[in-house]
């Protein structure tokens, strides 16, 4: 037994090596910034201790942002696991063209973020965007709306841009988990006369929920670390409505000039995402001893 463990240690020692190397340094390098008062990359800074701590957190900015960043989360969480889902469920079935369809539906995701900023963008412009006439037609809406100009349109429809470009990837995902689900449940529940809702109640859901936790899980952290797509289309306006911790981060160092308050954000935000990735692999974790 005890070689068993030194054999499996052995082989992932190089992993965690590198790992340790890629991400633990850059890590103990913002800590150390974090505790100085280096405004500009390169120039000197002097020890100052937690006053850059005691500072972002006195502050409005910070907060505020942590508050934007948990809406942005816990909403894109919600878009795209409903999204992502409804899709799966349809390439779970069989009809003509489910193999052309699990193929393209992937497209959204891998074209670039550039493109997808540029294509949305225009398409909910108040000037020559299609959005806005489509609306007007159904009887939605009785005039052009600004979707970037204020706070609540513009994170409502940064929610919506986000999730339509990553919820292939998650509908993938889950497609991959009810492939799993064996065939066999599913015909003995129509014998017994079961309808779809009563399937997808009974087998689909309880068997996709392991799948579901961890998709839940690497999806918050990778909508919470989102900054491209925010600013380009807004950079964290209007009036700071979109302004995530990301966002947050990027002013405070190359717009405001202030690199280690910078870096104290950035370590206070890692604590966070830290703190939901143990508290949330733990769930999990009794989830499957069950």
């Amino acid at each position: 037994m005890h070689q068993s463990k030194a054999l499996a240690f052995a082989l992932v020692a190089p992993a965690l090596f590198f790992l340790a190397a890629t991400l633990g340094w850059p890590l103990l390098q913002a800590v150390q910034l974090s505790l100085q008062d280096v405004r500009v990359i390169g120039s000197p800074g002097g020890f100052v201790g937690i006053d850059n701590y005691r500072r972002v957190l006195e502050g409005s900015a910070f907060l505020s942002a942590t508050g934007l960043s948990i809406v942005w989360v816990v909403a894109n969480a919600i878009v795209q696991t409903v999204l992502a889902l409804a899709a799966a469920l349809v390439l779970n079935e069989k009809f003509p063209g489910v193999r052309i369809a699990r193929t393209w539906v992937i497209l959204t995701w891998i074209v670039p973020t550039v493109v997808v900023v540029v294509i949305w963008r225009w398409l909910f412009s108040t000037s020559g965007g299609m959005i806005n006439p489509l609306l007007i037609q159904l009887g939605i809406i009785e005039r052009p709306v600004g979707f970037f100009a204020t706070p609540w349109t513009a994170m409502s429809t940064l929610v919506f841009i986000n999730s339509w470009r990553w919820f292939p990837f998650i509908a993938l995902m889950m497609l991959a988990g009810l492939n799993r689900i064996p065939d066999e449940l599913y015909e003995a529940a129509r014998i017994d006369g079961a309808n779809a809702w009563q399937r997808f109640r009974r087998i689909t859901w309880p068997l996709l929920a392991p799948t579901l936790g961890v998709l839940a899980v690497i999806g918050t952290l990778l909508s919470f670390n989102v900054f491209d797509i925010i600013w380009l289309l807004t950079s964290g306006g209007p009036a700071g409505g979109s302004r995530t911790l990301p966002v947050l981060i990027y002013e405070t160092a190359f717009k405001g000039y202030r690199l280690s308050e910078a870096a104290t954000i950035s370590v206070l935000a890692t604590l966070l995402l830290m703190a939901f990735a143990i508290i949330a692999t733990r769930a999990l974790d009794r989830g499957d001893d069950r």
